[in-house]
């Protein structure tokens, strides 16, 4: 009857581990194959935008070098600029799904906004990886002939995520 009982007591205790594990795998493999899909996705913008890319510490560190560039963020004013933005960053909204052609008012915003100097250091940001504003702005800069442009992929949310500052219009 002991026997018996122990028997019963390691069935169940090795189908709730192979059930919990079970759940657990799945989930691990689901996360992982939505983190592959953005990876992918993001891979694809980079090549396609023909820019370079800045880590969320990287950005932290030239802005602490005090390094002569332009910050750009691409989110809505309202919704996003005013409420946060990396210090010192300008605001210059870019649409979502990837611009195949910016209008001509569009087009004459971008250029004054960066400026003459096709070789100025210039990193655009959005909200967050997924986001495509940043990769609107970036590709469009580099089209336009500028030669030192990045995207901050990580965006506003891995800067706040990092604890970095950031700046609020009043």
């Amino acid at each position: 009857m002991e026997c018996k009982r122990s028997l019963w007591s390691v069935l169940i205790a090795a189908l709730l581990v192979f059930s919990l594990a079970g759940g657990a795998m799945a989930a691990w493999g689901t996360k992982e194959l939505d983190t592959e899909k953005i990876a992918v996705a993001f891979a694809g913008e980079v090549q396609r935008g023909e820019y370079k890319v800045v880590t969320t510490q990287e950005l932290k560190s030239w802005i602490d070098q005090k390094r002569p560039m332009l910050i750009v963020d691409t989110m809505p004013f309202e919704a996003s600029y005013k409420k946060q933005h990396v210090p010192g960053a300008v605001q210059m909204e870019f649409p979502i799904p990837e611009m195949t052609k910016p209008d001509d008012k569009t087009k004459a915003v971008l250029e004054t906004l960066l400026g003459p100097d096709k070789n100025r250091l210039i990193v655009f940001y959005c909200g967050f990886v997924k986001c495509t504003r940043s990769h609107n702005g970036a590709m469009w800069a580099v089209k336009l002939g500028y030669k030192n442009v990045f995207r901050h992929p990580g965006g506003i949310k891995a800067w706040a995520e990092a604890d970095y500052p950031v700046e609020q219009v009043k």
